[in-house]
């Protein structure tokens, strides 16, 4: 388990924000990888990458303002990813890298039937990713580092899998699989068009968070909520869409809260928000282009279930200390901030009840002695 990169903490010192006990709940396997894997894993796919700092290439690659152009990134990472011995590999280096970041508990979610072209099966794919897994806890575990891990798997909202991808995840879901997801471009996608797998997996009690209100707003909430019962919302940071300001005094304002944001807040359906990847794409566009500008703080002030997330580390360059780091920055957040967030993704996790009331005692007991 090798060391972060950067040690963070908060603008007034304290403990290293990596030691602190961290859930990760949106987190992309394609969106992970550590640059020298790809460039061991890149000839022998046959794909040519640019000169120079790879990490740094797609890092500027993906701070384009637009989530489309932000997904091209990911054809050099996917495309060494098409092999049993890749995904292993990868999906081992991954559980490695949350660990060395404090992570405790981590979904990594990816879309399985993006790794077919060489000849691996769905089921073949999502077996050699559990295995990656697997050796990791068992690494961590031999190093002391205790953490649980979990796979979401997602269907791509316009290639028409999702049905084939719901089954996919139900016949995994005693090897590793905890919950589905839909992914990919969000504008003109609607979740509606897979209802089918959305029904299917209500019948057999599945969990499914959807990503919605990225590129979207709240029309594409509104389906992730009503079509595909989700649970949580990948991003959802749109929701402020339906917040308005309706009074002003000297030193308050008084906002009001329209009928979905009313029964997002009401009934803590989370919101696993991605701070640094939301500026990336452009999905706080509307508010603003700096981290200060984020409705983070909006959400999480009006009581909303909100979560620190990175979505995707290496197109962000960034971790979920350095999220941490970045919000204290922007809005003067401390460790007891901190506890809440990582206590909401604990409440929200996909786990039984009995490991997230565990996970939680672990959160506690780590932020007490940090």
């Amino acid at each position: 388990m090798s060391a972060p990169d950067q040690e963070y903490r908060l603008p007034n010192g304290g403990p290293s924000i990596a030691a602190l006990p961290k859930v990760s709940l949106h987190d992309h396997l394609d969106g992970g990888l550590r640059p020298t894997t790809i460039a061991e894993l890149a000839p022998a796919a046959g794909i040519e990458l640019p000169e120079g700092d790879l990490g740094a290439w797609i890092a500027a690659q993906a701070d384009s303002g637009s989530l489309v152009e932000y997904l091209k990134t990911f054809e050099i990472t996917v495309g060494v990813m098409q092999t049993a011995e890749a995904l292993t590999r990868v999906a081992h280096e991954f559980v490695l890298d949350l660990a060395a970041d404090g992570v405790i508990h981590g979904e990594v979610r990816w879309a399985p039937e993006q790794h077919l072209t060489r000849g691996l099966t769905l089921d073949a794919a999502v077996e050699a990713v559990q295995q990656g897994i697997d050796d990791a806890i068992d690494d961590l575990a031999e190093r002391g580092h205790e953490i649980s891990i979990g796979q979401i798997l997602c269907a791509l909202r316009h290639t028409g899998e999702s049905l084939a991808i719901a089954e996919l995840a139900l016949r995994h879901r005693e090897n590793g699989v905890v919950a589905f997801d839909i992914a990919g471009p969000e504008i003109g996608f609607p979740a509606a068009g897979h209802r089918a797998a959305f029904d299917l997996l209500a019948t057999e009690f599945l969990p499914v968070t959807v990503h919605a209100g990225e590129a979207d707003g709240l029309d594409s909430i509104r389906g992730a909520l009503l079509d595909g019962r989700a649970l949580r919302l990948g991003h959802g940071v749109r929701l402020a869409d339906d917040v308005s300001v309706i009074g002003r005094e000297t030193d308050r304002t008084t906002v009001g809260l329209g009928p979905i944001a009313t029964w997002v807040r009401d009934r803590e359906i989370t919101l696993e928000l991605a701070p640094s990847s939301n500026l990336q794409t452009g999905a706080i566009a509307f508010w603003g282009t700096e981290m200060y500008d984020h409705p983070f703080d909006l959400l999480y002030q009006l009581g909303f279930r909100v979560t620190v997330n990175t979505d995707n580390r290496l197109m962000s360059a960034t971790s979920l200390s350095r999220e941490l780091a970045l919000l204290s920055q922007a809005f003067d957040y401390d460790l007891n901030d901190f506890q809440v967030f990582q206590l909401n993704a604990a409440a929200a996790a996909f786990l039984p009840l009995e490991d997230r009331d565990a996970l939680a005692d672990r959160i506690a007991l780590g932020f007490e002695e940090a």
